[in-house]
């Protein structure tokens, strides 16, 4: 019987998919997969799984969406079973939606499966945690990059001003900009500040500093990164695990090696 699951692979790690996902992999006739997944999961495909990339760059796309919404039907309707893996979660930046929306147009038959979302998992691996009981109570998930026509200094503004922590993808490119809207909209210039790029993997990478600073540290930062603003940031000095557990790994197998 032909369905399509709707998949978050999770943020890189390839342990952090989780076990409904896993499966929807194993059972497809069809995958259609994202840039940002570990590569590593299509080796669970089932022999003979036809494997499409659909990937997306900044300012360049494998196919547009609505390509991959007409192969979604497409294949569903020649009674396969697809699934549709995204990085991180499919309803978080993921355009999980718009595809739901298409597919229940068709009468399509779906499944959603929740995936970990780079906007917790980058932090925690990076040891910033998103909310803390002395630091903060509330986090927004916000996108760097705004919906076209969309009245971005009220959207800015909102978030700036009613939010403790701020998590935003997509926003590298943007930096100098996104610093001037956290001052004109209130957050001190000593506002604590950290990106983390390629989160949940080997190359996880994080500079840290200040709204004032940060501009001039994370010059050598690139996409895929989150941002992450607040003063949960000031924990990653004391929590941070992941990048010190990696260094460790790579110093035993330089030694043993050597």
């Amino acid at each position: 019987m032909s369905k399509v699951y709707i998949v978050g692979a999770g943020p890189g790690d390839y342990d952090l998919i989780t076990v409904k996902g896993l499966k929807s992999i194993q059972k497809a006739d069809v995958i259609l997969y994202d840039r940002l997944i570990n590569q590593e999961l299509l080796d669970e495909a089932k022999e003979g799984a036809e494997l499409i990339f659909c990937g997306k760059r900044p300012d360049h796309h494998a196919l547009s969406q609505s390509t991959i919404n007409h192969l979604l039907c497409k294949y569903a309707l020649q009674g396969k079973v697809v699934t549709r893996l995204k990085g991180g979660d499919p309803f978080v930046f993921g355009r999980g939606g718009e595809e739901a929306e298409e597919l229940t147009k068709r009468a399509i038959p779906y499944e959603i499966v929740p995936g970990i979302t780079s906007g917790i998992a980058a932090p925690a691996y990076a040891g910033i945690p998103v909310t803390h009981r002395e630091y903060s109570s509330s986090v927004a998930f916000i996108s760097g990059v705004s919906r076209q026509g969309a009245d971005e200094e009220a959207y800015w503004e909102r978030v700036v001003k009613s939010m403790d922590t701020l998590c935003i993808y997509m926003g590298v490119r943007k930096l100098p900009e996104i610093c001037e809207r956290l001052i004109k909209y209130g957050r001190s210039i000593d506002t604590p500040i950290a990106l983390v790029q390629s989160g949940t993997t080997p190359d996880q990478k994080t500079v840290t500093g200040t709204i004032d600073t940060i501009i001039e540290r994370s010059k050598d930062i690139q996409n895929p990164a989150m941002i992450i603003v607040g003063d949960v940031v000031q924990l990653r000095d004391k929590l941070q695990w992941f990048e010190h557990s990696v260094d460790i790994k790579q110093e035993t197998v330089q030694s043993v090696v050597g």
